[in-house]
Parts: C-alpha cells; sequence; structure tokens
C-alpha cells in the first residue's frame, strides 16, 4: 500500500486558523500558484552565446562614448574658475564706449526715435521693461546706500539681481536692484550739413527711469515676459 502524500506545513497552519475550503483556497492561490518573479538582470535564455557577446560589445562601446564626451561645467566650478569675470586689464571705460553707441542705436530703433520725437510712457512702458541694457548709460539716482547715489557708467553686465558698471574712473561697481532706482538717457541723432547722420548728444536727450526691483530678471527672460501695472508699496 503507497503511503499518503506529506502534508505541506503552510497547509497545516492555514487549517488551524481557518475552515478546510477557506485554508485550500489561500493555500492554493498564496502559495502553489504564487508567480516567481526572477530579477531584470537575469539572462534572457532564448539568447545564444553570439547574441550575448554582441549585446555586451556594444554596451561596452557605448559607455566609452559617454565617457569621452565632456560634462559641462557646474555653477561652482564657473565660479571658482571665474568664467563670467571681466578681467583687471578689460575694465576700461574707452573699451564699451562703441557698445555704447550700439545699444542706443538699439533703444532708438525699438522706441520709434527715428521717426518721432514724442515717446508716450504708456505705449513704451513695456517696451523698456524688457528692454536688454548690456551697454547701456546709467545713473544711479536713488537707493537705499546712499554711497551707490551717483554711480555713473556703461553696464557691462545685466543679472538678475544686479548691474555691473564701469565707470568713467575705470572703475568696476556692482549695484543691486533692488530699492535702486536707475537713469538712462538715450540722445537723439542729428544730420550734419552733407546729410549724413551722425550720432551727437543734444542738450535734451531722451531720459528715463526705471526701478530695479520691477525687473529683477535676467535679460533673456524679460524679452518673453508681459508686464502688468500694480502698486509698488516702496514708492
Amino acid at each position: 500500500m503507497a503511503s499518503s502524500e506529506k502534508e505541506h506545513p503552510a497547509l497545516g497552519l492555514l487549517t488551524r486558523a481557518h475552515d478546510p475550503s477557506i485554508s485550500s483556497q489561500i493555500f492554493r492561490e498564496k502559495v502553489q500558484n504564487r508567480p516567481l518573479l526572477l530579477r531584470p538582470s537575469s539572462p534572457d535564455p532564448r539568447e545564444d552565446a553570439r547574441s550575448k557577446r554582441q549585446k555586451a560589445r556594444l554596451e561596452k562601446a557605448k559607455a566609452n562614448r559617454k565617457s569621452k564626451k565632456p560634462r559641462p561645467l557646474t555653477a561652482k566650478q564657473k565660479r571658482e574658475l571665474g568664467v563670467y569675470d571681466i578681467p583687471k586689464e578689460q575694465q576700461k571705460y574707452d573699451i564699451y564706449v562703441p557698445i555704447w553707441k550700439l545699444w542706443c542705436a538699439y533703444m532708438r530703433e525699438i522706441l520709434g526715435m527715428e521717426k518721432s520725437r514724442y515717446v508716450n510712457a504708456a505705449g513704451v512702458g513695456p517696451l523698456l521693461a524688457s528692454a536688454d541694457y548690456h551697454g547701456a548709460m546709467v545713473d544711479v539716482v536713488r537707493c537705499r546706500c546712499v554711497g551707490r547715489v551717483g554711480i555713473r557708467g556703461i553696464v557691462v553686465k545685466d543679472t538678475k539681481f544686479t548691474l555691473e558698471i564701469i565707470t568713467l574712473k575705470n572703475e568696476l561697481k556692482t549695484v543691486p536692484k533692488e530699492y535702486t532706482v536707475f537713469r538712462f538717457e538715450v540722445p537723439f541723432v542729428e544730420e550734419d550739413n552733407d546729410g549724413d547722420s551722425q550720432m551727437t548728444e543734444p542738450q535734451k536727450p531722451f531720459i528715463f527711469e526705471l526701478h530695479g526691483s520691477q525687473f529683477q530678471n535676467r535679460a533673456a527672460d524679460r524679452a518673453a515676459r508681459k508686464f502688468k501695472q500694480h502698486i509698488d508699496p516702496d514708492l
């Protein structure tokens, strides 16, 4: 006579806790028919040795290509290398005068000053707030730090929170935008006797002021941003 099959220990424990029908169902679903999950790194049994070698060779070549490609510099590395710093020998006011003339032509074009000398403040306000001020002639007319009032020069760097200015004395000044009012000048173009247009500085150039707290954005971000009128508590 054949001996009966030995009972599974898990089934015996389930029988003590549940009815026989319920314990049999739990044992069948949770123990006997439970799926066996293989590791994702397990090799595919359908691949032969040649396919495995080819796959390994391709993965190694891909890893070599990634290792040879230089990674971009981090913000900390850029600060340590001084990527955006202006060398001392290039902190000269005369170097940036041609850039100021280009900026004047750029402002006259976007404000339409070549067609008319009348500029409507309500119409050009959003244009002034979204313009690029690299190369602009600027004066600090109001600031919570009185030591910065009176700084005049050409903007060489327009960052999110500061303006870096080269003064007439060849000094690089960093002025924060917050709680500061800047004054900009745009001269008109006058014609000489020969009819050729040349850049001169008349007695009354186009002058406007901007509150630094209102355009604390990078120049690239301000170009596509729409500004809305709102109350400034500092005024």
